[in-house]
């Protein structure tokens, strides 16, 4: 399955202004990202992922905005990400037709809240020589996710991964952050869900020290245009699919219908092949049995021929007996 999410770039700077003067070359910079984005996409054959950009410099206490080419690339991302889905094999090789249907339907529209959601917590304590998991659950497909992470005091280390029913992908890189010095802030957008998402706080590293850190989540689900616009794309992508697989199946069932019918015909044939050979074998066996009683007979005769021919006959003895006796009288 080729990877459905993009990377959405925050600006690095505070100074609003300096963005304005550096739009142009961030524009290019993003044209870069994305083809570079693209490329890995295409030559990828894993799961869909969620990828992020870190950014340092955006303070904590500043909510994340959409200018409007920020607004664009998560238009564009969100797009790639609905064309770009694929039915997984679970879904495909339920013998049910519903589960793969309410994939692509996704969310109810009548229950579909477009609100952020914002995950937070002050101050929560990693114990040393332990971790902390925040899981967050995206059932949106095109949410947009951003975060903030701070410490105090001291650096803390700090990853993401996504997790699917297709497997686990890494978001962000687990390492050793300075969020002690400077907030980190990041933003992504979730392609494939369901996604569950594991922000990890790790001080499996510190011997001696606990760490205190500060983190904001927060959940952008997309519009509801642009869920109606997913649930098409997503339909059209599922329908090319199930098209595939279906002329796929039908060849091979031509096939597999061809065999049947081929192996029932052999086995019909060896079927009354063997019915012959039965009969074969019941003529062959009486022929068996009378010539095995006929080659006892002749052996009982042989060694009674044999014995006559080499000690004489009973009687002839006697009677060469008799003929002594009598001349003996005379």
């Amino acid at each position: 399955m080729e990877d459905s999410t993009r990377e959405i770039e925050i600006s690095e700077d505070e100074d609003m202004k300096e963005e304005d003067e550096d739009l142009e070359e961030d524009v290019e910079t993003d044209e870069e990202d994305e083809e570079s984005v693209d490329k890995d996409y295409s030559e990828s054959d894993s799961v869909s992922t969620c990828s992020a950009k870190e950014s340092q410099n955006v303070p904590p206490s500043e909510e994340p905005t959409f200018p409007e080419e920020e607004a664009d690339a998560i238009a564009e991302a969100t797009k790639a990400a609905y064309e770009n889905y694929k039915p997984s094999q679970s879904l495909l090789k339920n013998p049910s037709p519903y589960p793969l249907i309410r994939s692509v339907d996704g969310i109810s529209l009548k229950k579909y809240n477009a609100d952020p959601s914002v995950f937070s917590a002050k101050d929560v304590i990693v114990p040393l020589r332990g971790k902390f998991s925040v899981p967050v659950h995206v059932t949106s497909s095109g949410s947009v996710v951003d975060y903030t992470v701070e410490s105090t005091n001291f650096d803390v280390g700090f990853g993401i991964v996504a997790e699917r029913e297709e497997g686990i992908t890494v978001v962000k890189e687990k390492m050793r952050v300075d969020s002690h010095q400077k907030a980190i802030t990041g933003r992504f957008l979730v392609g494939s869900v369901p996604c569950a998402l594991i922000f990890t706080f790790d001080n499996e590293y510190s011997w001696f020290r606990e760490k205190k850190i500060t983190y904001k989540i927060k959940i952008t689900p997309p519009s509801i245009e642009s869920v109606a616009k997913g649930r098409r794309a997503r339909a059209r992508s599922a329908l090319d699919v199930v098209k595939g697989d279906k002329m796929s199946a039908e060849s091979r069932l031509g096939r597999v219908s061809t065999e049947h019918v081929t192996l029932l015909q052999l086995i019909d044939s060896i079927e009354k092949e063997l019915e012959e050979k039965r009969k074969s074998l019941g003529v062959i066996e009486k022929e068996e049995h009378w010539l095995k009683d006929r080659v006892e007979l002749r052996i009982v005769q042989e060694n009674l021929l044999t014995r006559r021919l080499a000690d004489g006959w009973e009687d002839e003895s006697n009677r060469d007996e008799s003929a002594e006796s009598e001349r003996a009288e005379i």
